[in-house]
């Protein structure tokens, strides 16, 4: 019974131990199993973290390449900011030397011995000197910011603007007496910058002294060659009379005496005539007898009183005459006069064998006189001055000492005078061609005079 309950027990036992090594290989199983779980969750965390790791290298090294743009940028912005603060270094040190520059120009405006007026490019006052102030006896607040429309209407002022007309010419001079005894030479200058016009400048310079001067040379001049008129007038006839045998028989060498001195006599008799005729042009009453005639009569007239003495130098004078109605209204002793200084110096100037041409021609509203030669020329840089008083070429003064130097100062005169033009086109040693136009004389009825011979 004892050994029976003993072989129960020990298969209670057993059973109990089996089962209990069951649940354990269970429980092992379940752990491994478990076990498994947490090796797959640990994979996929590791290969999780693997891939933020990858995703951290990336990241790191983009912000790396990003830090070292930056880097760079800053760098290009420290070295602009150095040349920035350079720039603004020289546009500080050059805005000084402008203020300078400025200052010293307003300084010289502002003590400037002329009056000066500046306007800006819609031709408005942006600037007037103390001595534009005291030529007008005005305020330059009274006058800064107008146009000229508006300074127009300003008495002290709008003489000045009507004189001067269009501010669009390159360069303008001339005369205004705004008062008695007051003469202003104004002169319209414009400025521009690469060739464009930033605005323009007046200048007003008084030549009140110089006119005064001029005056009384003038007056001098008229005094004295009207007192020698008249002595050289009785010398004249004087000699005239002992060449013609009136006063007695005189010998050959005495005759030739006389007759250089008589030629001697007659040259001051033409030099006294021509600073009567430049006193009378400078007082503004040499043209006075405006007579309706044909230019071409005069003309040919003319020409042919120099042909014998052209032919006797060797020289060929020639006139061309187109067709035309050459009708116009002149001081005819005056167009005369002109016609024959251009005659005399073309004939003087010219050597033996050349040519002198003088043409006529018509065109439209007026008629054009030329006379060309093939003389020694005018010299370039003396071309300027050839119409001025008392002026010579050196060339031509070491080919004839005689002359006034008048001669040409009053054709232009005598030209301009009637409403027409003169000028000239010349190259030293092949000749000169003199020009001169007059207007046509219109809506006349009265018949053209015939010109006194």
């Amino acid at each position: 019974m004892e050994q029976t309950n003993k072989i129960s027990f020990q298969k209670e036992n057993s059973d109990t131990k089996k089962k209990k090594l069951e649940d354990l290989i269970f429980q092992l199983k379940q752990l491994s199993e478990e076990r498994e779980r947490e090796l797959q969750e640990l994979n996929r965390i590791a290969k999780t973290l693997t891939e933020r790791e990858m995703e951290l290298a990336e990241i790191k090294e983009k912000r790396e390449e990003e830090l070292e743009e930056l880097r760079k940028k800053t760098k290009e912005l420290e070295q602009a900011k150095l040349a920035l603060m350079n720039i603004l270094e020289d546009v500080e040190e050059a805005r000084q030397k402008a203020e300078i520059e400025k200052n010293k120009t307003l300084a010289i405006i502002q003590n400037f011995a002329d009056g000066l007026l500046v306007f800006d490019k819609e031709n408005k006052l942006t600037l007037v000197n103390p001595e534009a102030e005291r030529i007008f006896n005005i305020k330059k607040e009274d006058l800064i910011g107008k146009d000229i429309f508006q300074l127009a209407k300003i008495p002290q002022i709008g003489s000045l603007i009507e004189i001067l007309g269009d501010f669009d010419k390159k360069v303008s001079r001339k005369e205004w007496s705004p008062k008695k005894d007051l003469v202003l030479e104004v002169s319209l200058v414009p400025i521009s910058s690469n060739k464009k016009k930033m605005g323009s400048l007046v200048i007003l310079h008084d030549i009140s002294r110089e006119k005064k001067i001029e005056e009384l040379k003038s007056e001098f001049v008229s005094i004295a060659a009207h007192q020698l008129r008249t002595p050289l007038s009785a010398i004249k006839w004087t000699l005239k009379m002992l060449l013609d045998g009136d006063l007695g028989e005189i010998t050959p060498e005495q005759k030739n005496f006389i007759e250089k001195t008589y030629q001697a006599n007659e040259r001051m008799i033409h030099l006294i005539n021509d600073l009567l005729d430049v006193s009378r042009i400078e007082e503004g009453r040499y043209v006075y007898k405006p007579t309706l005639i044909r230019l071409d009569t005069i003309v040919e007239k003319m020409v042919n009183s120099y042909k014998e003495l052209a032919e006797n130098k060797g020289l060929v004078l020639e006139l061309k005459v187109e067709n035309g109605s050459f009708l116009v209204k002149v001081d005819v002793e005056k167009i005369k006069l002109a016609i024959q200084n251009l005659l005399e110096n073309a004939i003087s100037y010219t050597p033996k064998g050349g040519r002198v041409t003088v043409s006529l021609k018509e065109r439209e509203n007026e008629i054009e006189f030329s006379i060309k030669d093939t003389g020694v020329g005018i010299p370039k840089d003396q071309q300027k001055r050839i119409f001025s008083k008392f002026f010579r070429a050196p060339n031509v003064m070491r080919m004839q000492t005689e002359g006034t130097g008048l001669g040409l100062f009053i054709t232009k005169n005598i030209i301009e005078s009637h409403g027409g033009k003169i000028w000239f086109e010349s190259e030293e040693g092949k000749g000169t061609t003199f020009y001169f136009t007059l207007p046509l004389a219109k809506n006349v009825s009265e018949a053209p005079k015939k010109v006194k011979e």
